[in-house]
C-alpha cells in the first residue's frame, strides 16, 4: 500500500486507526448481496442507500476491487476467497451496495504493480495506498479517505529512539513510500529494501534488521500478530493521505468517488474504523509518539 500514514480518517475518523501488503496476483473472493443491493456482503453491516449512485463495472452485477494482502484489520484473512470482512473489505461492500451490485470480487494484487498502473479488469482498488504526485501521473485517484504517517517498527525492548535510530540498521519495502523516506529524509547509516512486507517483518525478527518503516496503522497490527515480539516506538509525520485507484480514465471515477465522500460524511468510515481497526492494531495509532528526524 501505499505507506505513511497519519491515523486518523479524513474528514472523521476519531479512533485509531496506513499501506502494506504485497502479494502475488491471485484472484477469487466473492460475496454477494440482495438483487437490487441491500443484501450481506461477508461480515459487513450494510448501512448504505442501495442504488444511489450508478456505475458501469468490469462485470455485470459486480464491483471489482483490486488489494494486496495479507493486511489485517483492512482485509481479515490470508487469501482473497477468506476475506469477509474489515475496514476496506466493507467500505468496497458498502460501495456495491450503493451501485446496486449483487456481488463482490476481490482480487489480490502486486503493490508495484498496482500503483504503476499495471493492472486491469477492476472497477477500484483499495490497499492502504498513499497519494503520491508520481504514483498520480500514471493512476488516478479517488478522493482521500484516510490519514497516515509512517510507524517505526522494532523488536520489543530494543531501545530504539528518535535519538540512536539513524545509526541503526533500518528497512522497508520495495514500492512503498516508506523507501523514499528511508533513503532521502531519514538516511539510516545502514539502509535495505525488502520485496514484499512478509520479508520486511521477519528481517526484524531474524535480527537481520533493526527498524521497519511502513504505515503506522499496518506495523501496529503487525505488532499484534507476532504475540507483541514486535515494538511500535514511534512514528513519523509525513501528511500522506490514502486514496483509491481507478482504472485510468475510469467513467465511474465521480459517481464512486460520491459514494465515498458520503461514507466519510455519514459516519460509516469511522465505525468501520472502530470495528475493524482499533481492534486489528492493538492500540490507537494517535497514542504512538511522534518522532521528528534529527
Amino acid at each position: 500500500m501505499a505507506f505513511t500514514r497519519t491515523l486518523s480518517i479524513t474528514g472523521a475518523i476519531a479512533l485509531a486507526a496506513s499501506l502494506a501488503a504485497c502479494g502475488s496476483s491471485s484472484s477469487g473472493g466473492g460475496s454477494s448481496a440482495g438483487s437490487g443491493g441491500g443484501g450481506k456482503y461477508g461480515n459487513c453491516k450494510i448501512t448504505s442507500k442501495a442504488n444511489s449512485i450508478k456505475i458501469k463495472p468490469a462485470v455485470k452485477d459486480t464491483l471489482t476491487v483490486e488489494t494486496t494482502l495479507p493486511a489485517q484489520g483492512w482485509w481479515n484473512g490470508t487469501t482473497a476467497d477468506s476475506i469477509k470482512d474489515g475496514y476496506e473489505y466493507c467500505m468496497a461492500a458498502e460501495l456495491a451496495n450503493m451501485a446496486g451490485l449483487k456481488h463482490l470480487k476481490i482480487k489480490a494484487v502486486s503493490f508495484d504493480q498496482l500503483v504503476a498502473g499495471h493492472t486491469a479488469s477492476f472497477d477500484i482498488a483499495l490497499a492502504e495506498i498513499s497519494i503520491t504526485p508520481e504514483r498520480a501521473k500514471v493512476v488516478d485517484f479517488s478522493k482521500p479517505y484516510f490519514d497516515s504517517n509512517i510507524g517505526v517498527l522494532t523488536k520489543k525492548g530494543a531501545g530504539i529512539t528518535a535519538d540512536n535510530i539513524k545509526s541503526k540498521r533500518c528497512a522497508a519495502y520495495s514500492g512503498t513510500t516508506s523507501v523514499e523516506f528511508l533513503k532521502t529524509k531519514l538516511k539510516c547509516k545502514s539502509q535495505k529494501v525488502y520485496p514484499d512486507s512478509q520479508t520486511l517483518y521477519q528481517g526484524v525478527l531474524s535480527g537481520q534488521t533493526d527498524v521497519a518503516l511502513l504505515d503506522t496503522a499496518i506495523v501496529l497490527a503487525e505488532a499484534k500478530q507476532t504475540g507483541n515480539k514486535l515494538e511500535v516506538p514511534g512514528q513519523f509525520k509525513t501528511g500522506e493521505k490514502y486514496g483509491a485507484i481507478y482504472p485510468k480514465g475510469s467513467a465511474n471515477e465521480k459517481a464512486l468517488d460520491k459514494g465515498i465522500t458520503t461514507l466519510l460524511n455519514d459516519g460509516t468510515l469511522k465505525t468501520l474504523s472502530k470495528d475493524y481497526l482499533g481492534p486489528a492494531f492493538g492500540g490507537d495509532p494517535s497514542s504512538v509518539p511522534v518522532w521528528t528526524v534529527k
